[in-house]
This record gives C-alpha cells, structure tokens and sequence, in this order.
C-alpha cells in the first residue's frame, strides 16, 4: 500500500496559518457560528417580539458618557409626522435608560433544555433597545438575525456534506467500475449540468407543496439543493479515481481479495480528500445564496420563522430601502459570510497544494 507522508497534515497547517486573510476570515467564521449557538443568550429579545408602535424605529442612539462618568444609555423613541408627512421618529429625552450586560429578560431555553432569562445585553426595564433598528412589525432586527443566522448557515453545512458525500461516493464508483456504469453516470452528470442551477432551483421547489411547515420547507431545500450539485463534484472524483485505481496499491488489494468498497472508502477516496475540503469550503457560499435566494422570492422560509433570505423581502420596494435603510443589514452578513467562505477556501487551497 501506498505510504503516506505523516507531516503532510502538519505542513499545510503551518502554510495556512501564514495566509493572514485566511485564518482571520476562519476567526470570524468561528464567531458566526457560535452566536448562531448562543443566539437565545446574545439576542436581547425573542425572534417573535412584536412591539407595533416601534414599525421601522431607526437603530438607537448610545450616549456613553452621564454627566462625567462612563455609563452607556439610551432614550426610547416616539414617532410624529414631518411636514411632508413622512413618519419620523424623536427621542424622548425625559428617560434615560442604562444597558446593562447579563440582562434580565425574556425567557428562554439554551439548547432546548436549560430555562433562563439572562441575557448578554439590555436595558433596564422600560428601555426599548434596536441596536439595529426594527422591522415592519416593530421586531428587534439583531435578534431576528442573530436566530436567522441558524437556517442561513447551517443550510451550507447539511447542504454540502450531502453533496459531497454523494459526489464522492457516485464520482468514485463511476471512476474505478468504468464501462457502462462510467457511461451512464457520466451522462446523468453532464444531464444535470446543461440545464441552469437557478431554474432547476425554482422548478424542483415549485414541485413542493406551499402549504408545507417550515422545518420541512428547510429539508426540502437542503435536498433540492445537495441534488442539483453533486454533479460538478462527481465528474471531478471520478478523474481522481481513475488515476488512482491504476497504481499499486490498489493492484495489491484487488490481488488478496478485498472487496471494491472497502478499496474505494478505505484506500482511493481518501486521497481526494485534500481536493474535497477546498471544495467543500468554496461551495458552501452556493448554498446559502440558493436558499436566500428561494426565500427572498417567497418560495423559501417564510415568515414567521426567519432567515437571512426572508428578511430581505422587507428590502424589495426602493421606498423601504430610502427611509428605512437598515432592513438590508441581513444582506451585509450574506455578503460577509460568503466572503469569509472564499477567503478561506483560497488559504486551504495554497496550503494543500503540493507545488507551493
């Protein structure tokens, strides 16, 4: 069997830790993800928080210093009409609110068992604080995207390891059986990809009922989007394993009777994995794109359970976006995320490249 190099793993973690832009977007992957954990404990007030009054309240105002010393606060907010009767809001300057953190306030369950009501930040009772203002139904913005975060990112993760998984699974068995079965899996492949992702995206979508919970909306784009992906990856694989299946040590095994499964997880496919985890981390960004994109046209997540994609439905009208400028935040952690995405796909590239 073919012996493998036992720094290659530790030569390319040296390497990555020198791409500067790639372990500071890992940092801040690592943050995302873990107030997607902690969502219920960071946000100050539940996804679901409704205060009517507060309809697009602009992000408040924190003052940091009270006569002298540092205590941050805010005022509530009142709204009135302009003379162009455009609705506007005011400060209200009779109250000072001091925040706090490890605030008291709503109740919740971390990881659906531990009952608390301590949260990282607020306001003494009475204060309303938007740190990122509110939505059309007076719904704290920060929360809704801290647990909007949850649908948005996860989708990447379940999403990918499904494709690959069965991209590297299809890709090698068509690459070390051949024949036919090379030939009727490769047909299938080139199938898929003639016709455009986003298109099969709407056409697979529409084929689900509308009327479906939630929970089942998300598997039903988890899958759709895993099926309309492997594809690219399997062909990619099979060339892999073409090269591969012709060396020695696959000869050998093949020669003392182990079976061809245990050849293609145990021995061949393995040796892509260098290739996967780039591709893995380059592809995730497609996957959140693709259910932000479903959800932004209403075919995805829908209201009231939230994601990043949903949130900017808010976004859809030039008005909203003139007055109330701060509904296009969830499109600014899109783009944030996608970018943290490529950045570190390039360091894992240039690490697992063997010719640098």
């Amino acid at each position: 069997m073919e012996k493998k190099d036992p720094y290659q793993k530790g030569r390319a973690w040296k390497k990555f830790k020198k791409h500067k832009l790639a372990l500071a977007a890992s940092g801040v992957l690592v943050a995302l993800y873990l107030c997607t954990v902690f969502a219920e404990f960071i946000a100050p007030y539940s996804v679901l928080g409704e205060d009517r009054i507060s309809s697009y309240q602009p992000p408040n105002h924190i003052y940091f210093f009270d006569e002298g010393r540092i205590a941050p606060h805010i005022y509530n907010y009142t709204s009135g009409f302009d003379a162009n009767f455009n609705r506007v809001f005011y400060e209200q300057r009779d109250k000072k609110y001091y925040l706090k953190f490890f605030n008291r306030g709503d109740k919740y369950k971390l990881f659906g068992f531990l009952e608390s009501n301590m949260h990282l930040f607020g306001t003494e009772q009475g204060g309303r604080f938007f740190l990122m203002g509110a939505d059309a139904r007076g719904r704290d913005l920060f929360s809704r995207v801290l647990f909007g975060s949850r649908v948005s990112l996860s989708i990447g993760l379940v999403g990918s390891f499904i494709t690959f998984f069965l991209g590297m699974l299809i890709g090698a068995i068509a690459g070390y059986y051949g024949g036919w079965v090379d030939g009727f899996i490769m047909r299938l492949c080139e199938i898929l990809m003639m016709v455009p992702g986003f298109y099969l995206l709407l056409a697979l979508r529409a084929a689900l009922p509308a009327e479906l919970p939630s929970f089942e909306i998300y598997m039903g784009i988890v899958i759709i989007l895993s099926f309309i992906s492997w594809a690219g990856l399997a062909r990619v694989i099979r060339g892999m394993v073409l090269s591969e299946a012709k060396k020695e040590y696959v000869l050998g095994a093949q020669s003392i009777g182990v079976s061809s499964m245990v050849i293609i997880m145990r021995h061949i496919l393995p040796n892509t994995l260098s290739y996967v985890i780039v591709s893995l981390t380059v592809g995730i960004p497609g996957y959140i794109l693709g259910e932000s994109a479903l959800s932004l046209l209403g075919l995805g997540i829908v209201d009231p359970d939230v994601s990043w994609g949903n949130m900017l439905s808010a976004a859809m009208q030039i008005s909203h976006i003139q007055y109330h400028p701060w509904i296009l935040i969830p499109g600014f952690f899109i783009l944030i995320t996608v970018m943290m995405f490529n950045l570190m796909g390039d360091g894992l590239r240039d690490a697992f490249d063997p010719r640098s």
